[in-house]
């Protein structure tokens, strides 16, 4: 056993001291493949071609007539006549002389000397016409405006109402938003624009094609009436929009237009559509309207 443990121990100091002798002749290992690797190739510079610089051709100007070179520092010189205080005065040409007027003095002296030219065909006498009397008289009129004729006033509508107790109204208004009221010449454009025409009791009136009152337009504020000479200046917070039945048209037909007429004037106005008695034309009501006027015509 004791034989055994001194050959274990020599076996164990051999191995260390090879081991310690590898470590220490490795780095040199190591510096001897360094100095042995080779070193990395730059790639190769590009060869640069010197090309010579980029240069203009000279620009001369050329004398356009004798195609010389005009030279740049010398500049042409422009003599001018000395100052004799006088200026050349034209004389009038005599009329009918032309072109031959404007020639110089010399040169009609010249030409007296020449025989005349030959005359060239004359117009005939009956083209050249003397100005008419309206052509003469339109210059001195005062105006444009007095030369157009007048339209002739528009027909009024016939109102041919029936009887106080053989009549039926049915009105309906279209009032301004408060606290704004229509303009006299807003409303009274709007009205044109669906056929009302000022006429009898100084009220709208809207014709049919025989020219008799459908419908009605009366303001809301009392007499109801309008002035053509002052509506426009004037404010209004109403229309009062009624038909007398009988009429032209049938009961039906004559509300259907009423209801369509009020509608359409207050799209252009923007005011608020109510029945006779101020409750708001909702659909519901313009219903029970149109029931109530079909009962009492079947009665």
């Amino acid at each position: 056993m004791s034989q055994l443990r001194w050959w274990l121990l020599i076996l164990g100091v051999a191995f260390f001291a090879g081991l310690t002798l590898w470590e220490l002749r490795r780095p040199r290992q190591a510096r001897k493949g360094d100095a042995l690797a080779p070193e990395p190739t730059r790639p190769p510079e590009p060869v640069r071609l010197s090309e010579p610089p980029l240069q203009l051709p000279e620009i001369h100007a050329i004398e356009p007539l004798t195609g010389e070179p005009l030279n740049r520092r010398s500049l042409p010189v422009v003599e001018l006549p000395e100052d004799t205080g006088e200026f050349p005065v034209l004389e009038a040409a005599p009329a009918g002389a032309g072109a031959n007027a404007a020639r110089p003095a010399e040169e009609d002296a010249a030409d007296s000397v020449a025989e005349p030219p030959a005359a060239g065909p004359q117009e005939p006498e009956y083209l050249i016409e003397p100005p008419t009397a309206a052509l003469v008289a339109a210059p001195q009129a005062s105006g444009a405006r007095d030369l157009l004729p007048e339209l002739p006033p528009a027909a009024p509508p016939v109102v041919d109402w029936p009887p106080d107790d053989e009549r039926r109204i049915v009105a309906l208004r279209l009032v301004a938003p408060q606290p704004e009221r229509f303009a006299g010449r807003s409303l009274r454009q709007a009205l044109a624009a669906e056929g009302f025409v000022l006429g009898r009791f100084d009220i709208f009136h809207k014709p049919d094609e025989t020219q008799r009152a459908v419908l009605s337009a009366a303001s809301l504020t009392r007499p109801g009436t309008f002035d053509a000479q002052t509506m426009d200046s004037q404010h209004f917070g109403g229309l009062s929009l009624f038909a007398v039945l009988p009429g032209p048209m049938s009961p039906p037909e004559a509300f259907e237009e009423l209801v369509t007429t009020a509608r359409n004037l207050n799209d252009r106005l923007c005011g608020v559509l109510q029945d006779e008695a101020g409750t708001p034309l909702t659909p519901a009501r313009i219903a029970s309207l149109r029931e109530r006027l079909s009962g009492e015509a079947l009665s």
